[in-house]
């Protein structure tokens, strides 16, 4: 096995595209979207990255081009090595990447996550579909024209959306918007906390039933 100190050079020797991304901790490279599954899968195969960390995005702005760039982490548990992969997606209005969720399974929701929230498909992906907000939902919130005090969006399910027609507050609308108190000097009593906090009460059956 290659030493981890050779990952750099030997990712740009067999993809001669790669170029340095700046990074303040970990080993990190630049590479065209078209190549970022065969260079995971080389490190996965030839430097024992055997786990992937996470697949997150970066939208780089809306007057940027290319606006998108999709973001790898790996880790080896063998060698203790973190590596980081970043490739730019070409199409701005419709971002494509490749899946690796058939290299490492975990990619499976993080790659739903990333689609959910930015907007970027996965190209065969064997399931994608949001994983966070409901289906049809027309926003991707973590892209940066969406604002932080978010959109008012009707609820697809009329259940969801009438509590007054559910015996029991449904879960979809449990818990935030999340609140602070302002001024406060104990750290736990200024934690946000929900304002929908039902679903803490204990609710216990009559003894009839």
């Amino acid at each position: 096995m290659t030493a981890p100190a050779d990952v750099t050079a030997a990712l740009q020797s067999k993809f001669p595209a790669a170029t340095l991304r700046p990074s303040g901790d970990h080993p990190a490279l630049n590479l065209p979207v078209a190549e970022a599954r065969a260079a995971l899968k080389y490190l996965r195969d030839e430097f024992a990255y055997d786990f992937l960390v996470d697949v997150t995005a970066i939208d780089n702005g809306v007057d940027v081009t290319p606006r998108f760039t999709v973001v790898w982490h790996v880790y080896s548990t063998s060698h203790h090595g973190y590596v980081r992969l970043a490739a730019d997606c070409a199409n701005d209005e419709a971002p494509v990447a490749p899946t690796v969720s058939d290299l490492w399974a975990t990619a499976n929701w993080h790659e739903r996550e990333t689609y959910d929230l930015f907007g970027i498909k996965f190209e065969n992906h064997p399931d994608l579909r949001r994983i966070l907000m409901w289906d049809g939902y027309p926003y991707h919130p973590l892209r940066k024209d969406f604002p932080l005090a978010g959109i008012q969006t009707p609820l697809p399910d009329l259940e969801v959306a009438d509590l007054t027609k559910a015996s029991v507050k449904p879960a979809p609308m449990m818990g935030g918007p999340f609140v602070a108190s302002p001024g406060e000097i104990n750290l736990t009593d200024a934690e946000p906390r929900a304002k929908d906090e039902s679903w803490t009460e204990r609710r216990e059956k009559p003894a009839s039933e």
